[in-house]
């Protein structure tokens, strides 16, 4: 049974190949800590403006921030490097789709790294309570 065609749904570029899985799990109130201790600074080196705006406008902001470091984490564990030379902080950003699923923008750094790994799609989800944030990041080639 096909879904009705009101609804699209993300799929898989045809003939995709996985290339890299990677997860993070992170308690939010870590990232609110290290938001109170240090505030502007630990934000500004972590995150791109588009997301600071984008959580600054949520009602807890700590959880969405949260959610979007994770992101950060699991993307960086699909690469296989980890953050650091190879992948920065700021080289992955969440955004939203149409449908206000989460997506990734990847800076010049991060989009040579995709095409040194051989991918051409980062996907993402992102889930959180009121005290655990998740990310699950997955790098397909079409």
């Amino acid at each position: 049974m096909s879904p009705p065609p009101s609804l699209s749904f993300p799929t898989l570029p045809p003939g995709g190949v996985l290339v890299g899985l990677g997860a993070d799990l992170i308690e939010v109130e870590r990232i609110r800590g290290v938001i109170d201790r240090q505030g502007e600074r630990f934000l500004a080196r972590v995150f791109t403006d588009e997301e600071r705006a984008y959580c600054a406008g949520m009602k807890h902001p700590h959880k969405h921030y949260a959610a979007r470091f994770a992101a950060k984490e699991a993307v960086s564990k699909c690469f296989g490097t980890g953050i650091g030379a190879e992948l920065g902080w700021r080289s992955v950003s969440v955004h939203h789709g149409e449908r206000h699923q989460p997506l990734v923008r990847l800076d010049a750094q991060g989009a040579a790294l995709l095409a040194r790994v051989g991918a051409t799609h980062v996907h993402l989800t992102l889930s959180h309570t009121e005290t655990m944030a998740l990310a699950v990041a997955v790098l397909v080639r079409a």
